[in-house]
């Protein structure tokens, strides 16, 4: 039982630290300010191979180091959360069918990825509102909220192709690294 929980931990790390490099290698610039990037794929698959708990932490840690390291400091937190959300969310659908439903793997992943990049675009959008909003002069009101919500839409579009790309590479992959974890 020690060693399968050492395993686990290790797998963990290792995520977090694959999360974090496959965020920062390739970043492809939008024009909403961010970027789009392959974590998201990694994010999904340790949701997929962890399971929800373990998953969430590597895919948070990995993704809000990413942002640390960027110097996107004011979204680490965010970061954290969301990201942490969207492996949880894809690891207990990919378990559930899996296990209760005896789906194909490969459909697990697809469906708990589907899911999981729907909290990522979700997420994002409600927190960019909330900060674009806050950082408009004279605070939190009505215009402030109105311009949060309008530059907070223009970033849907960059998430969701990296939602897309995460769900694709991340169910090509699952069948192969499954077999590493188990």
């Amino acid at each position: 039982m020690k060693d399968e929980k050492l395993k686990k931990l290790v797998f963990t790390a290792l995520l977090a630290a694959l999360t974090c490099v496959a965020t920062m290698i390739i970043r492809i610039p939008t024009p909403t300010m961010g970027y789009i990037h392959p974590g998201d794929a990694v994010v999904l698959l340790s949701g997929a191979l962890l399971g929800p708990a373990y998953g969430a932490i590597a895919g948070g840690l990995g993704s809000a180091l990413s942002d640390l390291f960027a110097g996107y400091i004011v979204y680490v937190p965010a970061t954290a959360i969301i990201k942490g959300l969207t492996a949880a969310t894809a690891g207990i659908i990919t378990h559930t069918l899996i296990k209760k439903h005896s789906a194909h793997p490969a459909l697990s992943v697809l469906l708990g990825g589907i899911a999981g990049e729907s909290i990522m675009v979700i997420g994002y959008f409600l927190f960019e509102i909330v900060l674009l909003g806050i950082s408009e002069e004279g605070g939190f009101g009505a215009a402030a909220l109105s311009a949060g919500i309008i530059a907070s839409a223009a970033g849907v579009p960059f998430n969701v192709v990296q939602g897309v790309f995460g769900v694709v590479v991340s169910t090509i992959l699952y069948p192969v690294l499954r077999k590493a974890v188990k």
